[in-house]
């Protein structure tokens, strides 16, 4: 059982999330482990028809994001890797700087610690340099930055397709195998 911890921030793109969450929910051999801040809860409402208990229902476990003394805030709760997704500017920079004032950034500050995979779908445009420098800082420990930058070379035809895209990156960035999207096959063809 491989074990993915996922983290929702405020940033809009709540359904970036969704379809990850959807996606591993097919793969039995995937544990997954669900934080949601309080503000990604208001954009889920905000920005999707989903509930919170139907997206809460994706994932086999789910905690309080003010739940410091939860499995996957310990070093010693084993796990195959954690996506923020999305991550807002304000979760960035308290990962960068280890201030770990709630679940997502003290579990992104495990899985940093323990030189765990550690990915970030930041949702932020235009970026500061305040923004770049976190990035670049959490890129530099070796943090994966995936924003979610559709590509056109598959012809996407839906927000569906587009987000189905992202959902491959960041599957492809847990090496879970998948076929969610067209795959680039060299000049003009997408498969």
């Amino acid at each position: 059982m491989r074990r993915i911890i996922i983290g929702v921030t405020g940033a809009s793109g709540t359904i970036y999330a969704i379809d990850l969450l959807q996606k591993l929910a097919q793969i039995p051999e995937i544990e997954t482990h669900l934080v949601l801040s309080q503000w990604a809860k208001q954009n889920l409402a905000l920005e999707t028809d989903f509930t919170l208990r139907q997206v809460q229902q994706l994932a086999d476990v789910t905690y309080n994001i003010n739940d410091q003394a939860a499995a996957i805030a310990s070093g010693s709760f084993l796990n195959d890797g954690m996506i923020i997704v999305p991550a807002s500017m304000k979760t960035v920079a308290g990962i960068a700087t280890g201030f770990g004032d709630n679940l997502i950034s003290r579990a992104a500050d495990v899985a940093l610690k323990e030189q765990r995979k550690l990915v970030i779908v930041p949702r932020e445009t235009p970026l500061s340099v305040i923004h770049l420098e976190n990035l670049t800082k959490l890129a530099r420990l070796g943090v994966q930055i995936i924003p979610p930058m559709p590509a056109f070379y598959d012809h996407p035809q839906t927000i569906q397709d587009i987000v189905n895209h992202q959902t491959m990156k960041l599957l492809d960035a847990l090496a879970i195998p998948n076929q969610v999207a067209p795959r680039w096959q060299g000049y003009g063809i997408a498969k």
